[in-house]
């Protein structure tokens, strides 16, 4: 799990990912173009198992100013399953499949603790083989110091961040806050809202807590389609421990993101009619979310439903 949502991050946003993850390396790319490159590597002989990388990113200058350089990105959820080994043969494979010498190796800890940070190959007289890489512990950062930052990735990944315990609301408002600013795709929204509350892992009542004291203040800046799926997926949870069905869920999460457009609808044009309120309550979760995608967009009750 950890793994693929790392790898939809630094593929979505590569520029920011290399930035906030490789800052000592990753300068001035501005001018360069990003490419993933195959994550399964080639085998010598087809009996051999393949390794497969995280996240191989290939770093291109289109004017030729600066060499290709590849990063190589490796997520680690757990101290106890890094191999610097392993990674050191992914870089040579990649080094020699790519034909360079230009290999960035970087590594993303999810959790702090002891580690092998280098690699060294030799007798007693010479080395013949170092290997290092960067590493970016994530709960060694402290959530103050990227709680305003520009770059989105930073931003999301708050919440993974050190931080007092009377601070997990403010962190958590401030990297659905950051989504919401520095992300304007509403698919992309709904794509990083889920990650957020994944590694936040809030409990209902600090969920209800949050409703209650940030969107009520700001839910034009936090984003309808993120407010929707956070009172629908709370609302669909609890329905769905009562019932004990797919369906209750379903349902729940429906019904909660019915609630929710409802109330917003009222926060805006007022009372809002039984007609609408039916509508409402009958749609789809799809209907829901492009209604609610125009709600701050028209001016007219009646153009919403349209």
């Amino acid at each position: 799990m950890h793994d693929q949502n790392f790898k939809n991050l630094i593929l979505d946003y590569p520029y920011q990912a290399l930035a906030f993850f490789a800052d000592e390396e990753a300068s001035d790319l501005e001018k360069a173009r990003i490419v993933p490159i195959r994550q399964e590597q080639l085998k010598e002989r087809l009996g051999e198992r393949f390794r497969e990388l995280d996240t191989p990113l290939m770093v291109e200058w289109p004017n030729g100013e600066r060499e290709v350089i590849l990063f190589v990105l490796e997520e680690e959820s757990e101290n106890r399953r890094f191999s610097i080994h392993r990674l050191a043969h992914y870089c040579l494979d990649l080094a020699e499949l790519m034909g360079t010498e230009r290999v960035v190796p970087v590594v993303i800890f999810l959790q702090s603790g002891p580690r092998k940070k280098s690699l060294s190959l030799g007798g007693d007289r010479h080395v013949y083989l170092k290997f290092e890489y960067l590493s970016c512990d994530l709960k060694a950062l402290s959530a103050e110091d990227y709680r305003s930052s520009d770059n989105i990735v930073a931003r999301l990944n708050l919440p993974n961040m050190d931080y007092p315990a009377s601070e997990r609301l403010p962190v958590y408002a401030a990297a659905q806050t950051g989504l919401a600013q520095l992300e304007n795709d509403p698919e992309r929204q709904l794509k990083y809202v889920d990650f957020i509350d994944y590694y936040a892992d809030l409990s209902e009542e600090e969920i209800s807590t949050y409703q209650q004291k940030y969107l009520n203040e700001g839910e034009e800046i936090m984003g309808l389609a993120q407010i929707l799926r956070q009172e629908g997926r709370q609302e669909g949870r609890r329905e769905g421990r009562q019932e004990g069905r797919q369906e209750g869920r379903q349902e729940g999460r429906q019904e909660g993101e019915a609630a929710m457009l409802i109330r917003l609808l009222e926060k805006r044009f007022g009372t809002v009619s039984e007609p609408i309120r039916a509508r409402i309550k009958a749609a789809d979760a799809e209907t829901l979310l492009a209604w609610s995608e125009r709600l701050f967009s028209c001016n007219d009750i009646e153009a919403i439903f349209k």
